[in-house]
């Protein structure tokens, strides 16, 4: 384990590099003190997402005193890429997220994922409920709607290279407009920032190209893998599901089911979004929130807790 300062739009944090099981170097940042106040909060991104992504949340929890980690997965952002790309699943990126909270020294915490970041927290809730003190779902769940993943399919590893972040952000305008009508060019842009970085003088893609294999496995003519056992193993725990009232990767028939298999369930539908929301302004608010109630069920809860068995391959 290595780490160093770095810095963020408006925040400062830590570069916090761990070595996974399979020698690959993986890179997070560190908000706040590391024995900051209250739970610490680990977040997990989408697909081809970054850390960058939760930066807004990030300096708003660690200014409280909050540790935060913020993961770059294997083949994602600063992570080093993979050279078999069968290993960007979520089982072997559970794992890396064990690995890397296991180096941070964080033995419990509230997981906020985004899309596959959620896939990700559904896993751990699984086999390693005792890490898991709450959980936060944007837009994702058990049931991943097949004309999403068919969107998403279309474009991961085969989008052009823009010459400026302000054209960039118009490729992702053109690709995405229907799922997020009320944007402006300046949330655009900054979507842009989390997929593309400078290299060389030239915006290259910030994520293995070699992601989009992961996605061309899945049949999606035949059944999705059943991932309902993983959302139930939340049940005991404090949980926030975010949905974006115009996603096609997460329904709202879906979002009631969840309800009614998870009674304790938060839910937030943010309108005029589609997948995924970014966690800013009364998003932020609602993952405050959430953390608030998981750290009033730790405090009452009894100690102990095993894991349990790892659960069959998901996507």
């Amino acid at each position: 384990m290595t780490d160093g300062p770095g810095s963020g739009m408006g925040g400062d944090y830590r570069e916090f590099f761990v070595t996974s099981a399979d020698d690959l170097r993986l890179f997070a940042r560190d908000y706040g003190p590391r024995d900051g106040q209250g739970l610490p909060v680990v977040c997990l991104p989408g697909l081809t997402r970054t850390s960058e992504d939760f930066h807004d949340l990030a300096v708003v929890l660690s200014g409280g005193g909050r540790r935060v980690l913020a993961l770059d997965l294997r083949g994602r952002g600063r992570s080093a890429r993979d050279p078999d790309p069968s290993h960007y699943d979520v089982r072997v990126e559970a794992g890396d997220t064990l690995q890397v909270l296991a180096a941070a020294g964080i033995e419990k915490a509230v997981i906020v994922g985004t899309s596959r970041g959620g896939l990700i927290a559904m896993a751990l809730a699984a086999f390693r409920p005792a890490l898991l003190a709450g959980v936060v779902l944007n837009d994702v769940g058990p049931v991943l709607e097949k004309k999403g993943l068919a969107r998403i399919r279309s474009y991961v590893g085969k989008l052009p290279t823009p010459r400026t972040i302000a054209e960039a952000g118009q490729v992702l305008k053109t690709l995405s407009d229907g799922q997020f009508p009320q944007f402006t060019d300046a949330q655009w842009e900054k979507q842009a920032r989390g997929t593309w970085r400078e290299e060389d003088g030239r915006l290259v893609l910030d994520y293995d190209p070699g992601l989009m294999k992961s996605l061309e496995a899945v049949d999606l003519e035949g059944p999705l893998p059943d991932l309902w056992p993983l959302f139930e193993a939340l049940a005991p725990i404090p949980t926030l599901a975010i949905r974006g009232g115009t996603s096609d990767l997460l329904t709202d028939e879906t979002l009631q089911e969840m309800r009614a298999r998870h009674p304790g369930l938060d839910v937030l539908t943010v309108p005029d979004q589609g997948h995924a929301p970014p966690i800013e302004g009364e998003l932020i608010r609602a993952v405050e929130t959430l953390i608030e109630k998981a750290e009033i069920a730790q405090a009452s809860a009894p100690r102990g807790g095993a894991d349990v068995a790892e659960p069959a391959a998901g996507l």
